[in-house]
């Protein structure tokens, strides 16, 4: 007899602990150290994998409803992939696209999707390039899932970035930008407020008003990053806090670099009415998945300017040092605005389901 035990419960794409150790003790377990000649391979579990100067990336998204406050499900695939590509500095230039498409749904709907992703890729400046298209029965998806692929370059931006890095750090040889790059006395940089994307599609889901405009904030951002690297430099590692928010990708980041990440309470970037909509609904905005967010490693050295750069432009105008990597600890710990530390958990998982 098998077990709920056993069984795929919501949790194991939820991101966070559950998630991770489901991906590493199945998936991982199953396909780990086929791919001898990838410099960045399966088992590493990056935002993407590295073949060569190649950087290759899949991303399936399934969220519930297709279209929510700012975005829609054409949106967020385009960006998805975008970003896990770029979050290892690499520049995305061709896409491919699955569209696994449930009886009954609009041609109106599908063809406003489309039309988001075209801006999307505009946006971009990448295109897609080849794709495939399933139909299955009505009742079985709730309107579409989408599997996003793509493969990105090695760019100047990139070059000139880790020189930049091996200036303030001589014993630096990483190629890319890893989650295990960081070291003691790093900066721990987040483009902007965190918590938007859950809470709109939330909100979607459950017909919640939280009497404020708060909308997704899910974008593309390579040419952001691009620009990063390029005219500033210092970055050594870079993660977008998806499912399981920022907790997850800040734990992520201390369990592959086996430092301490410490952050302050009142540097965290967060909308009032965010905070107000997680109290009135018992969640953690620190757990909340964001779709248009980055976090930036970045050394000492260079961190108040790389701060000042994102913050003279749209997508970073809220940007934030809100923390730094010691040796004082494992793991990740906040200190809090009315003195302490509050150890921050790696979450079971993304408290909204299907935000992705």
């Amino acid at each position: 007899m098998v077990t709920e035990r056993e069984k795929i419960t919501m949790l194991h794409g939820a991101g966070g602990a559950v998630m991770h150790n489901f991906v590493k003790e199945h998936i991982v377990k199953s396909f780990g150290g086929l791919a001898l000649s990838a410099e960045v391979p399966l088992e590493a579990m990056d935002d993407a994998a590295v073949i060569g100067d190649i950087v290759f990336k899949s991303d399936s998204h399934a969220v519930k409803p297709l279209f929510f406050p700012g975005g829609d499900i054409g949106r967020l695939s385009i960006s998805g992939t975008v970003n896990d590509i770029s979050a290892l500095g690499a520049e995305p230039y061709a896409l491919a696209s699955g569209f696994v498409l449930e009886e009954g749904l609009s041609l109106d709907d599908l063809d406003r999707i489309l039309e988001s992703m075209r801006q999307t890729l505009i946006e971009a400046d990448v295109g897609i390039v080849t794709g495939d298209t399933k139909v299955v029965e009505k009742g079985s998806l709730g309107g579409c899932v989408m599997n996003v692929s793509g493969i990105g370059k090695r760019s100047a931006a990139l070059e000139n970035n880790l020189q930049t890095v091996k200036k303030y750090r001589s014993s630096f040889s990483a190629r890319w930008t890893l989650d295990s790059n960081l070291v003691v006395g790093d900066k721990i940089i987040l483009s902007g407020t965190i918590g938007d994307h859950g809470l709109a599609v939330l909100s979607a889901q459950r017909g919640l008003n939280f009497g404020s405009n708060i909308v997704s904030d899910v974008k593309p951002l390579n040419k952001v990053i691009q620009r990063v690297m390029c005219e500033v430099g210092g970055v050594v590692t870079m993660k977008d806090p998806t499912r399981g928010g920022l907790a997850d990708a800040l734990n992520e980041f201390a369990e592959k670099s086996k430092v301490g990440v410490l952050l302050y309470e009142d540097r965290i970037p967060i909308r009032k009415d965010v905070v107000v909509a997680c109290e009135m609904l018992g969640l953690d905005p620190l757990e909340i998945g964001n779709e248009g967010k980055m976090l930036f490693g970045v050394v000492p050295q260079k961190a108040d300017e790389a701060l000042a750069f994102l913050t003279q432009i749209r997508e970073g105008k809220d940007a934030q040092i809100i923390g730094e990597v010691t040796d004082s600890f494992r793991g990740v710990a906040m200190q809090t605005v009315v003195g302490g530390k509050r150890i921050i958990a790696r979450p079971i998982g993304d408290p909204v389901p299907r935000i992705c």
